[in-house]
């Protein structure tokens, strides 16, 4: 429920996005520790495998940690693995959710870059995404998103993008039906990485449900 305090629930599962590994989220990791989580970093192979299969092996990872209910949170691509992973566990005792700048709406910046072969190979499998799938996976979990509206990445260079855009993804790609709430900050796709503003953040949502304003 909305507004209810949840820090008996403390362990956070933090998934990286595209072309990364676990380490870009270490400056979160270590603010989410310093809140008392215990915090536990998913790392997977972003353009060498699909989405379904990543998803099955971030399950996997978590069933390991042998806990009763696991928050999530995840940049990017990262973002799409986790609801992907619940879409396709219907019985995912998952606790809250909060994805940083991930393309729920779908990727114009993708759609662009796959259209020739070279662009594919860059994105690999991976951003096959139903945004109608995330849209029934936020009807299901207290999901929140944090978006970022400062142009500045990589996918500047490689697409044209409507503003307003964080470099890679528009701001309209990170809304779908069902999301608990969606906060709007000044920031770049990366910098999302590395903001103690989102860190308070994630923390607020993970706490009760909702982003402070």
């Amino acid at each position: 429920m909305q507004g209810e305090r949840r820090s008996d629930r403390a362990t956070v599962v933090v998934v990286h996005g595209l072309w990364m590994t676990g380490a870009v989220l270490a400056l979160q990791r270590l603010w989410l520790a310093r809140h008392g989580y215990r915090v536990a970093a998913f790392s997977y192979p972003s353009i060498r495998v699909g989405l379904d299969e990543i998803a099955s092996r971030l399950a996997r990872f978590v069933a390991r940690l042998d806990v009763a209910r696991a928050h999530f949170v995840g940049h990017s691509l990262g973002g799409l693995v986790v609801l992907n992973m619940l879409a396709l566990d219907a019985q995912a005792r998952a606790g809250r959710v909060v994805l940083l700048a991930s393309p729920v709406g779908g990727s114009r910046a993708a759609t662009q870059i796959g259209q020739s072969s070279a662009g594919r190979m860059l994105l690999g499998p991976a951003l096959d995404w139903s945004p109608e799938l995330g849209a029934d996976v936020a009807a299901r979990f207290e999901i929140g998103m944090i978006a970022g509206t400062v142009r500045f990445g990589m996918g500047r260079f490689l697409a044209r993008l409507p503003l307003p855009n964080d470099g890679v993804v528009c701001l309209d790609e990170t809304r779908i039906p069902g999301l608990r709430d969606h906060l709007t900050l000044p920031l770049s796709h990366s910098a999302i990485l590395v903001s103690a503003r989102v860190a308070r953040q994630i923390h607020n949502f993970l706490e009760f449900g909702y982003f402070a304003r």
